[in-house]
């Protein structure tokens, strides 16, 4: 079991040049990790709460003035008795931006790309509005259509691509390209002039795909892995392109969903990620995740302006987002946290580092809202950790 409070990722680390803006932590002993989730019942009961909402799994990784604790409940399958492994491999979602914006402000601390200028530079063949800026992008400010879909203030919505349902599982294995993706959102109204607003939108993390593979000359997942992943030795994080699969333990996600008028439950450990691309399509584990994060707030890999403008967030936003991470509270009233968000995946610290932890949780086949009560569970795992003495 680790000795210090938080992951670190000079552990892991080859004593090179830092290219990118990303790192990892060493590994913990299995032993000591199991004995270190018998003694914190309070930490396993939360986990338990979560299975007890409906969710078919979920992993737990913890840091703080104790150690690092590990732990799990629920099934790895549906069906099988074996419970989530915690060293287990899973889809991060969104927690990709995180990776993502590290990496292109990599390129920004070069003098390769700059933060303020207008993105259509680096991107030539978009024709994007000149005022959008790399920093609009980063931090969805742009205005560009969301190409998963966009809901307005006054309650409608106009699609893009499928994304939940019947639809989205009959569609999973299609194999979408960023130009695709982009091509579509860019036929759509924007949803305000760039610079005058703030809106989620998947859109931004695809252009900044293809920006830094014009910036870089290679395929993204090249970047990503030999700029950031390979010299970090994120031997557990990958980017999956077009592959179906995860490629290891991991435990089976499953989606519910209405065909007609009878309820079905489909395992969709693999689907083409394609249809998220740089928006969420990462593979990784807990340990990867929170050790990540600790060596972003440890400035460790670009410099320290650059972490502010990272942790600065945009004033409009509802979830204190600056570039590729939140900063808030989460209503918990227990200090500023900085998290990374994935669709099933999260991982949240505190500021000074001193505590922190990385989750994954797997959709089962009960019959819940899996966003609305995915939210609840994900506050109950941050006040088990941060809300106390």
């Amino acid at each position: 079991m680790r000795t210090t409070s938080r992951p670190r990722a000079t552990l892991r680390r080859a004593a090179a040049t830092v290219l990118a803006a990303t790192t990892l932590l060493a590994v913990a002993a299995v032993p000591e990790a199991a004995h270190a989730g018998r003694s914190r019942p309070d930490l396993r009961e939360t986990v338990q709460s979560v299975v007890d909402r409906g969710f078919a799994g979920v992993q737990m990784r913890v840091y703080d003035e104790r150690g690092e604790w590990t732990g799990s409940a629920g099934v790895s399958r549906l069906g099988s008795p074996a419970r989530p492994s915690t060293e287990g491999l899973f889809r991060v979602g969104s927690a990709t931006k995180a990776f993502t914006s590290a990496l292109v402000l990599g390129l920004v601390d070069e003098g390769r790309v700059g933060l303020d200028t207008s993105a259509g530079t680096y991107l030539p063949e978009w024709h994007l509005d000149p005022r959008i800026t790399v920093r609009m992008l980063l931090q969805h400010t742009s205005g560009v259509f969301n190409f998963t879909g966009e809901y307005y203030p006054d309650g409608t919505f106009t699609p893009g691509i499928p994304v939940r349902g019947k639809e989205w599982v009959d569609n999973r294995f299609h194999d979408y390209r960023p130009a695709e993706l982009v091509t579509l959102a860019l036929s759509k109204e924007p949803r305000f002039a760039p610079g005058q607003g703030w809106s989620y939108s998947n859109t931004n993390y695809v252009l900044l795909r293809l920006l830094v593979e014009n910036v870089t000359g290679d395929p993204f997942a090249r970047a990503m892995r030999q700029r950031v992943l390979r010299p970090l030795g994120l031997s557990d994080t990958s980017v999956p392109d077009g592959r179906t699969d995860i490629p290891g333990p991991h435990a089976h996600g499953y989606h519910r969903y209405l065909d007609g008028e009878q309820w079905k439950t489909a395992d969709v450990s693999r689907q083409s990620p394609t249809w998220l691309s740089t928006g969420g399509d990462m593979i990784s584990t807990t340990e990867d995740l929170s050790a990540f994060l600790a060596a972003l707030l440890d400035a460790e890999f670009f410099s320290q302006p650059l972490l502010d403008e990272m942790l600065r967030p945009d004033p409009r936003s509802p979830v204190g987002y600056g570039l590729g991470l939140s900063v808030n509270d989460m209503g918990l009233g227990c200090g500023t946290l900085v998290n990374i968000n994935g669709y099933a995946a999260v991982t949240y610290s505190t500021l000074d580092g001193r505590r922190s932890f990385s989750a994954s949780i797997t959709e089962g086949d009960a019959p819940i809202d899996f966003i609305t009560e995915g939210g609840k569970a994900v506050s109950d795992l941050a006040k088990s950790v941060f809300c106390k003495p």
